[in-house]
């Protein structure tokens, strides 16, 4: 069952892809990245193998800092899973680093989240191999 901050049961882990492994590794060891164009310095999140602006196979990983505000979010009140109960809350935050990109997380703060509430990025440590990224107010 998802605890209160939305982590899935441990049972449940995300299957990195091609493109996202790097990512999750980085994530793990609580890096936050996105990719940056070599080309074009367009930032992109998800990763992919080519940069949506000017379409180079050339970029690195950045590290940037976990912020954002809070665009959308959902109480989910359903078992997502086989034997949880919790209501849990989801949020959809607009990252501050890349201009239009949204990333949802479990919601790690008192009450629910706000519209256009300022908010950081908190890793939630799954494992030794996996953390996922949740959100709370910044300070």
């Amino acid at each position: 069952m998802p605890d209160r901050y939305g982590r899935p049961p441990r049972g449940v882990r995300p299957t990195p892809d091609r493109d996202s492994k790097d990512w999750w590794e980085r994530l793990a060891g609580h890096e936050f990245t996105v990719q940056r164009c070599d080309t074009c310095h367009t930032t992109r999140f998800p990763a992919r193998a080519f940069c949506p602006a000017c379409r180079t196979e050339r970029w690195h990983w950045e590290a940037v800092a976990p912020q954002g505000t809070v665009e959308s979010w959902i109480v989910n009140r359903r078992p997502f899973m086989p034997g949880s109960t919790e209501p849990y809350v989801v949020v959809l935050v607009r990252l501050a680093a890349v201009p239009g990109c949204l990333i949802h997380g479990g919601w790690d703060g008192d009450g629910e989240p706000e519209y256009g509430q300022a908010v950081q990025g908190v890793y939630a440590d799954m494992g030794d191999d996996l953390a996922l990224l949740n959100w709370r107010p910044a300070e």
